[in-house]
């Protein structure tokens, strides 16, 4: 394999011999429909990538597939999910992909099978939360938990609480719900405060986790929960459970009921489908609900293996994005699930994406001279729309967009006002929206004209069952991949947040001077 910055490929230049597809007068055109009804590539679970109203044409397609080719992303995903060693700045394998099944040969560190490890710890956190809903493992008085509260940050609260709240409303309706779950988080003691007053102390399992067990959000949530389980005079350690790593402080203490392993081959924003989503999805909704999100997962990452973009929705959204941040110049994308269930969703792939790729020096730590990672910013519709769509429609950037939507909703229960359901209305917006923005609309009132010429995408599914949901995170979780594989970035650390930690633990312990030292005075400390 070759490692080349984006700017030293020379399929750049089949770009300079395009030029800029006019989306409104496509789609406008007689053939828009049959554009519709061709641009698109199936993905896992029953979704569907559909790109018709991004404004690439064959051309420029064929330019993009020489693009990944030459940037020789099939060899380096196929590398990756092989074993090599992909995070440049940690010296560290990257295995995420590994935690939902098996792409390539057997990874083995240290003696380890990594594709056995991951899936021992499935069965022992599928174990043990079976023995939570049979009542086996109970609080002190031997009364079955009611309720599980994560306490992380960042891959440990954002990934898994998107989860939580996508499947949460089709668990109830298909009688696969378990168990309430919260989600501690911030630092802010508001927040703790606030779940801790909305749930039954003594009947609450609570899961901590940090990989290093030394986050410092983390640890004083922890004593945070702890104090108030002693408050109701419960013990803290008949309370909790651990994921983290085999070597971190919290592996084998007294603090905890047992510990769930992950290594350091999981970064954080991609752990969802690690212990860190496993053990509160598994106790949420049951073990072989968090089984069948994996499945749909790696059924997802198996259509990343296929070689050719156009057959390969992963690296296709990925090279299109590609194509708008570096050579239109997009800055921003906006990700518009049309599904309640992913209200976090955007939230989640926000991390995911900006951390991965919010760089400005490649894997070998030199800079470089072009636009990498977008702005992610993203809610459900059909609130957006009341919100900063306007903003989207006539603003003076032009953003990409993503939409998400479903034919079906996850509950049983809607009702049909004027002549339509709930549904209805909701995927009539989502049409409306896409051709809106791809169209416009001419009027004399510059405040009514609508330039249109904006690009979307869209992923369709029936419903948003476990497999789907598997389906749509390795979905951008590939893409993420493709793109730094493309930028020649290490899309798998990220030092952007260690900075500000570093000088936090500096001003609780006094140790500033200057500026730092007068905005610590201006918080009062």
């Amino acid at each position: 394999m070759e490692w080349k910055n984006f700017d030293q490929l020379e399929s750049l230049r089949l770009f300079a011999e395009t030029k800029p597809m006019d989306l409104k007068e496509t789609l406008d055109s007689a053939a828009g429909a049959t554009r519709v009804e061709t641009c698109h590539v199936p993905m896992a679970a029953g979704l569907d990538y559909n790109y018709a109203a991004k404004a690439v044409d064959q051309k420029i397609l064929l330019a993009l597939v020489k693009l990944a080719e030459e940037a020789q992303l099939a060899d380096k995903y196929r590398a990756l999910y092989n074993g090599a060693m992909m995070n440049t700045g940690e010296q560290r394998l990257v295995l995420h992909q590994l935690t939902r099944g098996q792409l390539g040969d057997d990874v083995v560190v240290d003696g380890v099978n990594k594709r056995d490890f991951y899936r021992k710890e499935q069965e022992r956190i599928a174990d043990f939360a079976n023995q939570v809903h049979r009542g086996q493992i109970s609080n002190e008085k031997g009364e079955k938990f009611t309720s599980v509260v994560q306490i992380g940050i960042g891959g440990s609260d954002l990934g898994p609480r998107a989860m939580y709240l996508a499947l949460e409303g089709w668990a109830k309706t298909n009688q696969s719900f378990q168990m309430d779950a919260h989600f501690i988080s911030n630092v802010d003691p508001d927040d703790a405060t606030a779940v801790l007053s909305g749930i039954d102390v003594a009947h609450a399992i609570f899961i901590l986790v940090s990989k290093s067990g030394t986050t410092l959000e983390t640890l004083t949530n922890q004593a945070f929960v702890m104090d108030a389980l002693r408050k109701e005079g419960l013990e803290p350690a008949r309370h909790m459970i651990a994921v983290t790593s085999e070597t971190s402080p919290l592996a084998h203490s007294d603090d905890f009921l047992t510990a769930f392993y992950m290594d350091d081959f999981i970064g954080g924003r991609y752990s969802s489908t690690s212990g860190v989503g496993g053990a509160v999805l598994s106790l949420a909704f049951g073990p072989e609900i968090f089984d069948r999100f994996l499945q749909g997962a790696h059924a997802e990452d198996l259509l990343a293996k296929e070689t050719d973009p156009m057959k390969n929705p992963d690296m296709l959204d990925a090279l299109i994005g590609v194509y708008e941040r570096n050579i239109l110049g997009y800055p921003s994308t906006a990700v518009l699930p049309y599904s309640q269930a992913l209200s976090r969703f955007p939230a989640h792939l926000q991390q995911l994406d900006m951390e991965s790729n919010g760089k400005s020096v490649n894997r070998d730590g030199q800079p470089v001279d072009y636009p990498t990672g977008p702005v992610i910013f993203g809610e459900p519709g059909t609130n957006g729309q009341h919100s900063f769509y306007q903003l989207l429609h006539q603003g003076t950037d032009i953003i990409p967009l993503q939409f998400v939507g479903f034919k079906r909703s996850q509950r049983a229960n809607d009702v049909t006002i004027e002549g339509s359901s709930s549904q209805q209305k909701l995927d009539a917006n989502v049409a409306a929206q896409i051709v809106a923005f791809a169209c416009g609309k001419e009027d004399e009132n510059r405040n009514k004209n609508f330039k249109g010429g904006r690009p979307s995408s869209i992923i369709v599914g029936e419903e948003l069952t476990p497999e789907a949901l598997g389906a749509l995170l390795a979905h951008f979780e590939n893409k993420i991949m493709f793109q730094g594989f493309v930028w020649n970035l290490n899309s798998f650390d990220q030092e952007g947040v260690q900075l500000g930690k570093t000088l936090a633990r500096k001003v609780l312990s006094g140790q500033t001077q200057g500026v730092l030292t007068a905005y610590s005075r201006l918080l009062g400390l």
